[in-house]
């Protein structure tokens, strides 16, 4: 029996103006360029952290 990853649906609900140069960096990595952009990642370790630096900024839902 194969596992189907989890997809998870992040928005960024809050703004990067102010924010440090390495969050802004991980908010482009996300692929999120405005206010309630939504995308879609696979739930893997990495996207993890990259979530965690951000979890002020965005929202996150599993689909």
């Amino acid at each position: 029996m194969v596992k189907q990853s989890t997809t998870l649906r992040v928005t960024l609900v809050k703004s990067v103006i102010g924010q440090k140069p390495k969050t802004r960096a991980t908010v482009r990595g996300l692929g999120l360029r405005k206010i309630n952009h939504m995308v879609e990642h696979q739930d893997t370790p990495d996207m993890r952290g990259m979530l965690h630096r951000v979890r002020h900024l965005i929202e996150v839902e599993e689909v």
